[in-house]
Parts: C-alpha cells; structure tokens; sequence
C-alpha cells in the first residue's frame, strides 16, 4: 500500500510540474487578436454565406446612341406640344384660378396656404392628382 502511495504521489508531482499559465489569444482582429487574420476571416465568412451576389456583365449599362438620341427628340417634341397646347388654351400669361376641362382631366387652379394648388381630376378613370407650387 506504501508502494502505492509513493508512485500516486510521485505521478501528482510530475504532472504539477509540467503545468503551464494559459493564455487566450483571439483570432478576429477586431477584438485584440492579428491583425493578419482578417483576410482569413473575410474568406472563410464570404464561403459559409448563402447569399450570391447577382454579376451583372458590362455591357447590360451600355447604351445606343441612337436610341439616346431618338428619347431625347421624342422628349423635345412632347415638351414644345405640350407648351403650344398650354399657351393655346391657357395663355401666355400663368394659370389663372379657376376650373378648366382639358380632354378627360377636369383641372382647377386655386390658392392655398403654401403656394398655388393644381388639382387634376381623370374624368374617366376617377383618378386624382393633387401638385403645389410653392411661392418664392
């Protein structure tokens, strides 16, 4: 039993004195660890994720130029109708209050607290459009 107590002691010894201090060492650099690591972090994150970006090719953002060039005209156009039209049935001078009926929109002009207030009726859909213009 003596034998058994010695070599029980003499292994408790030997293990004690093996024993080291540990030290923890955080690998995400944001919170103290290398600064080495985030290439790692970044990678390893990019590979678990379950969402894949969309690669939209160079070329999808490419314009025609003719295309640009037959927009812009067919906006210049409408614009230079759409002013003839206004001046035709408005004047020259600014809209004036009141209630006018334009093709199916029944328009009418009126003061308000904030500037000039436009409302815009669609007579055939019943759709409403309500625009202020704000004095300066």
């Amino acid at each position: 039993m003596k034998f058994f107590l010695v070599v029980a002691l003499l292994f408790l010894s030997a293990m004690a004195s093996r024993s080291q201090d540990f030290v923890y060492r955080p690998v995400n650099p944001a919170f103290g660890g290398n600064y080495l690591n985030h290439q790692w972090m970044l990678r390893s994150a990019e590979i678990q994720s379950e969402f894949k970006e969309e690669v939209v090719p160079r070329d999808t953002f490419r314009r025609d130029p003719l295309e640009d060039f037959e927009a812009g005209l067919s906006r210049q156009i409408l614009s230079q109708l759409s002013r003839q039209v206004m001046s035709d049935h408005f004047g020259e001078g600014p809209i004036g209050e009141g209630s006018y009926l334009f093709g199916n929109y029944q328009i009418e002009v009126s003061p308000g607290i904030d500037g000039l207030v436009i409302y815009i009726m669609d007579t055939t859909t019943g759709g409403e459009t309500t625009i202020t213009i704000p004095h300066f």
